[in-house]
């Protein structure tokens, strides 16, 4: 998929939170994350150092390309990096592509504060109004019920099942739940939060 390019590099302000470029210090905290096994629950397997630091150097360095991406987020009041949240165009051949996910990891010590429900929604709303996407998307295991909570708030419906051609047919996460957001449906909703855009003249790395 050729998705939307943006020319300069695009980080959200939310009340609570700053989704940024990646940074060298975030990667021992997202390491952390890897190697939690509440973090890590509805995925195949726990992440060592390298595979966390591959991961990391992935999202800054798609985030450098095309100025958006699976932005690190930071608590505005403590300055903390507590995980990721953005917008992502998925390499695996799935049923429903070429398309652009929405997807979020949080550290477990924020959970239940609503700060996913935050960041994604700014995610949704750059995506719409400053990439100009007719669609996004999310998916998660079937047993992950907290992240279908967080979609369905966000407003995205339902839309099948699928298997994940990355994981063998009979392993326990297999199956997949789709939901979609379309533009139209976005805008028609309330929002009450509205994310401050911060645009930088180039999308430099900052590791």
């Amino acid at each position: 998929m050729s998705g939307p390019r943006a020319t300069t590099l695009i980080e959200l302000e939310t009340p609570r939170l700053l989704l940024r470029q990646w940074r060298a210090s975030d990667r021992a905290p997202f390491a952390a994350m890897g190697a939690d096994q509440r973090v890590m629950q509805y995925f195949p397997a726990l992440l060592d150092r390298v595979q966390s630091d591959a991961m990391a150097d992935r999202c800054e360095a798609l985030i450098a390309e095309k100025g958006w991406g699976l932005w690190a987020v930071e608590c505005r009041a403590s300055g903390a990096f507590i995980g990721f949240v953005g917008l992502h165009e998925p390499a695996a051949a799935l049923p429903f592509a070429p398309c652009v996910e929405i997807g979020w990891r949080l550290a477990a010590s924020h959970w239940g504060q609503g700060l996913a429900m935050e960041a994604a929604a700014a995610a949704l709303q750059a995506g719409f109004q400053e990439l100009a996407l007719a669609e996004i998307v999310a998916f998660t295991s079937v047993p992950n019920r907290r992240s279908q909570a967080v979609m369905q708030r966000l407003g995205m419906r339902q839309d099948g099942f699928f298997a994940h051609p990355l994981l063998a047919a009979d392993h326990l996460l297999s199956r997949h739940v789709l939901y979609r957001l379309d533009s139209a449906v976005f805008r028609a909703s309330s929002r009450s939060m509205t994310p401050v855009l911060r645009r930088q003249a180039s999308s430099p790395s900052f590791s």
